[in-house]
Order: C-alpha cells, then sequence, then structure tokens
C-alpha cells in the first residue's frame, strides 16, 4: 500500500516493495551472504541482525521501458539507489521521500539495487546516537513508475474562508526532461475546474498558480473529517497523458493572542508523542500496526499527536487525515548540543529534512503546525540562527500554518520571538520533585515577562514519567507502574487546569527501543515512558490518561 488512495489513474504506476527481495549485508559475519526478506522493513527485525550497523544492499527485478522515474518513500538512514548497476540516487534522511527518473530504459527486466546504511559518522549531523533507534533498511515502499517528457510532480492546495465561503489556491509543479513543449493543465476539486492553456514548459521545473471558489463543501474538523480529492492533469492536443490525485481538507489554522484556531475555533491539544517502533517491525509499521496505534490513542480521548522526532509515513498522515486527529510533524533533529549543531553539514542536512517534509506532506489537513530542532541549542546565538533560518524556510513554502519547536531550556531559552507557539519540554515528579502545577507557573510567568514569546499560545510538548511494564510496588517508587500512573495523573491536571495553556502532550505512547551507543542508563535499553509497553499493552496510567483527557 502507498497511500490510503489511488495518486494515479492515467499514469502507470507499480508498488515494489511489498513481497521478498534479496538482502545482502555488507560487513560484519554475514557479508556477501543474501537473504530473502520482506518489504518494506528493518534489518534489525531479522534474525542475526538485531544490532547490525552497517550496510546491506536490497535487490529486486521488474519489467519496464521508456522514461523510468524511481521513488522511494523511505530508506534508512541513507540510500544510494543503482538500476541495473548504474548509480541513479543518493539521499540522506530516512523520513522523507526521494525518486530519480531515468531515461529512455530499452523494454526488458531490470535490476534495482538500493544500499541502505544505518552507521554514525562525522558526515551526519542529524543521525546520532539517540533515545530513540535508528533502524536500517527499505523501511517504507518503493515505486516505479513510467513517465513521458513532461509529468506532474505535485499540487498543492491552501484552503481559505472569505466572504462566507471557501476558496483555495492552488499550485502545481511539472516537471519537463525533454524540450520546450506547449501543454495545457486541468485541475480538478469538488466538481470545479481551474485550467491553464496553453502553457510552454521550459526544461526543469515549472510552477502554476490559481485560485478556485467553491460553493457546496463541507469543512475538515476532528468531529467531521470532510477529505477531497485534487486531481491534476496534463493534457496534448485535448488528449490527457499524465496526472497525479492527491487529498486534503477545507479548514484553516489561525493565532488569536493565546488561543490556537482551528476554522475559527480554540483547540485545546490532548495528545501524544508517537515514535514509529514496533518490536516486530522496528520502524517499517505495516498498515494494520499503524491503524491499531491509532485506534489505541483515539481509545485514549486524545485528538492530537506529535511525530517525535521526525517525519511520519504518508500512510500514517492519511488516516490522521480520515480520522480528525491533529497532528503536530516535525523534522528530523533531536537534542543536538552546541558542538553537534556546529557540525559543518547540520545546516545543510537539516534544511533538506525541513524542504522535503514541507514540501511532501502540505496537503495534510491533519498536520496544524510544523515543528523544528526538539531540544536543541535554542539558548545559544549561534543556535538562534539556525531556528531562525528554518523558520524561515517554511514560512516561505507554507504561510497557512504555524511553527513553534520544543524547548527544554528552563528560563535560558533566547528563541520564543521566532514562532508563533511557545512550547516546553517538562519533567515534574520525574527529573525532579517540583510539583507540577508551581512548576508551569514558575515557567509561564518567565515566559510572560522575560521572553519575546510573552502573549504567545503555550503548549506543553511532553510531559511524563516512566513505568515498567509490570512492575508493581507496594511503595509507589519510580518505574514502578504505580508511580507513573500518579505522576502522570498530577501533570495532567496542571497542565488541563492552567487557564494559558492550550494544551499538551504525552510522553509518550508507547515504549520504544532506543540506541545501543546512547542508552542513557535506560532500563532494558529501551525508553520506557510509554502508557503502553512496546506491544501495546496498557499500562496502569492508561485509565488515569484516559479520565484526565475526559475531562472538559
Amino acid at each position: 500500500m502507498i497511500r490510503l488512495f489511488q495518486t494515479h489513474t492515467i499514469r502507470k504506476q507499480e508498488e515494489l516493495t511489498e513481497k521478498l527481495w534479496n538482502f545482502t549485508p555488507l560487513q560484519g559475519e554475514h557479508a556477501g551472504e543474501t537473504f530473502a526478506v520482506p518489504t518494506p522493513s528493518c534489518w534489525e527485525t531479522y534474525p542475526q541482525f538485531g544490532q547490525y550497523r552497517g550496510q546491506g544492499c536490497y535487490e529486486t527485478q521488474f519489467e519496464a521501458e521508456g522514461n523510468v522515474h524511481i521513488v522511494c518513500k523511505g530508506v534508512s538512514h541513507t540510500a544510494s539507489v543503482y538500476l541495473d548497476g548504474e548509480k541513479i540516487a543518493e539521499h540522506y534522511n530516512a523520513y522523507t521521500s526521494f525518486s530519480a527518473v531515468v531515461c529512455g530504459v530499452p523494454k526488458g527486466v531490470h535490476t534495482l539495487s538500493i544500499v541502505a546504511d544505518n552507521r554514525f559518522s562525522e558526515e551526519s549531523a542529524l543521525h546520532v546516537p539517540n533515545d530513540y533507534m535508528s533502524y536500517g533498511g527499505v523501511s517504507r515502499p518503493v515505486v516505479f513508475e513510467q513517465v513521458e517528457q513532461c509529468f506532474l510532480e505535485a499540487v498543492h492546495v491552501a484552503p481559505f474562508w472569505a466572504n462566507g465561503a471557501w476558496r483555495a489556491k492552488v499550485t502545481v509543479w511539472i516537471h519537463n526532461i525533454g524540450e520546450q513543449e506547449s501543454i495545457s493543465v486541468r485541475v480538478r476539486i469538488a466538481g470545479n475546474e481551474l485550467v491553464f492553456s496553453p502553457i510552454r514548459l521550459c526544461p526543469g521545473e515549472n510552477k502554476l498558480s490559481g485560485e478556485m471558489a467553491f460553493s457546496e463543501v463541507l469543512s475538515w474538523q476532528p468531529q467531521r473529517p470532510a477529505l477531497y480529492t485534487v486531481t491534476a492533469e496534463l493534457e496534448r492536443n485535448g488528449q490527457p497523458f499524465d496526472d497525479l490525485v492527491d487529498r486534503f481538507g477545507f479548514r484553516e489554522i489561525a493565532i488569536a493572542g493565546k488561543q490556537i484556531l482551528l476554522n475559527g475555533e480554540p483547540i485545546q491539544i490532548r495528545g501524544v508523542c508517537r515514535h514509529e517502533d514496533h518490536p516486530q517491525y522496528g520502524c517499517a509499521l505495516p498498515f494494520q500496526a499503524m491503524a491499531y496505534d491509532l485506534q489505541q490513542i483515539r481509545d485514549l480521548g486524545a485528538n492530537s499527536l506529535r511525530t517525535a522526532h521526525y517525519p511520519n509515513d504518508e500512510r500514517f498522515l492519511d488516516l490522521c487525515d480520515s480520522l480528525g486527529i491533529l497532528v503536530w510533524e516535525e523534522n528530523h533533529a533531536r537534542g543536538l548540543s552546541l558542538e553537534q549543531m556546529k557540525n559543518p553539514n547540520f545546516e545543510r542536512q537539516a534544511e533538506q529534512v525541513t524542504r522535503e517534509m514541507v514540501w511532501q506532506h502540505y496537503n495534510h489537513p491533519s498536520i496544524y503546525i510544523w515543528g523544528i530542532l526538539n531540544e536543541c541549542a535554542s539558548d545559544s546565538e549561534y543556535g538562534k540562527t539556525f531556528y531562525q533560518k528554518q523558520l524561515d524556510l517554511i514560512r516561505e513554502m507554507d504561510s497557512t500554518r504555524p511553527r513553534s519547536f520544543a524547548s527544554c531550556k528552563f528560563k535560558t531559552d533566547l528563541c520564543f520571538g521566532l514562532p508563533e507557539v511557545v512550547s516546553y519540554n517538562i519533567y515534574p515528579k520525574w527529573y525532579h520533585d517540583t510539583p507540577a502545577g508551581e512548576y508551569i507557573a514558575d515557567l509561564y510567568e518567565w515566559i510572560q515577562t522575560e521572553t519575546e514569546g510573552a502573549g504567545k499560545p503555550f503548549l506543553i510538548t511532553e510531559i511524563g514519567a516512566g513505568g515498567l511494564y509490570g512492575y508493581r510496588s507496594p511503595y509507589h517508587t519510580k518505574w514502578s507502574e504505580e508511580y507513573q500512573a500518579e505522576a502522570l495523573k498530577e501533570q495532567l491536571e496542571a497542565v488541563f487546569s492552567f487557564p494559558d495553556c492550550a494544551g499538551g502532550y504525552i510522553w509518550q505512547y508507547c515504549d520504544i527501543r532506543i540506541s545501543e551507543e546512547w542508552w542513557g542508563g535506560r532500563p532494558r535499553t529501551m525508553n520506557n515512558k510509554g502508557i503502553v509497553d512496546e506491544y501495546r499493552r496498557p499500562k496502569l496510567c492508561y485509565e488515569v490518561v484516559k479520565r484526565c483527557f475526559a475531562i472538559e
């Protein structure tokens, strides 16, 4: 499954994953041996490869001819892609899509090889040992498409409410891999059409923009997540020869003082942070496992989730769109020190992830805010320059959503003048014994009186405590399920009763594996702050969270 809907009806498209590929590790004791493995998958889930760090070659064959467009939805963590032995693409970052076009491929059977690499090195500024697992493998779908000289790259829809009705700005990107050509472009939404004709396409990328008005469409909202398709077609001499279908919702996000508004109404976030992690699948969760997570998250009464700490699988975001779950999506960067941010590759790699995240996930109505650089060096003037650059990049690409970053710099952060929303990760009753209500009030007072974040919406983006599944203690000691439940009750009551707080996210939905090289003293070499364990078994705190989320 590539998406929850069909993205092409004219363009030939074939998913190359959801079947067995050949996997060959390139280092270690099994170097050179070949194994038949399912894809998408992570090699840490294969027998004997649970802690393998290195390169692995995945290989499959397919029939094709003409202009071949290979799309990789996610390869962990860096990728080199070969068609019939010739390199066609390289990509950094496990969590965003990339593609390559090969022109004039002869008719026949062709070999696609993807070399994935999950090693840490100084060449990588973001992929570092961390408080989550960095997997290796072809972790998201791979797609083969056959394209003509001109083909559609993307269509973005930006809805807005004006004069009592919905309108939308529509932007279309077309790639021309040949000579200059004249074509027409037709865009259809909810029975309405926007036509660009004739258009002379230059070689390379071409961008078109227009506006559409709608009289009878439903708004997207959590209680009724109405979704619409946008279909773009390229026509030559009146005949369509390429198409692209995407999905969006009519909704508008705005900031009014200390409130975040959805379609003009204030929202209070009651959410959880979630990693793409499962003991059986690693970060390559199948559709059924994604859907189960969201069923359980909805059962908790949550209305939002935070994609910690990287862009998520498009299929998961499609599910959030369909279920009306609000999403904080953020780029890939967690806990980088000032020294790590001085890595000469940091700016380029971090901005690449941000650019790809916003470009690829723009149409998802569930995404209500973009986040960047979780717990990085926002308490330094050097770090502030990068927060500014990345937030500016997001604003340049998307003016329809607010921006934020999750800070852990207690009373030292310098960057709250940059985003629209101020956000903090706090752990009272876990890393210190300060009562949660007292801690939040003290922090908020400092923000209002000492920073440029005064008067902005305020979110708690992490709060929580650890609990080992099955560890019960009559003394309610730390790491017991009893202590975790009590700590979360006090924390959540403080967050949701604080009058100027727009809501909060629990750290975290489920227990996750962490990098062996990082460890950080975590029991079981896992982050154990989940409301459920890694197998999604509820802890004592599950019902506590459910009650707290249900209180109006």
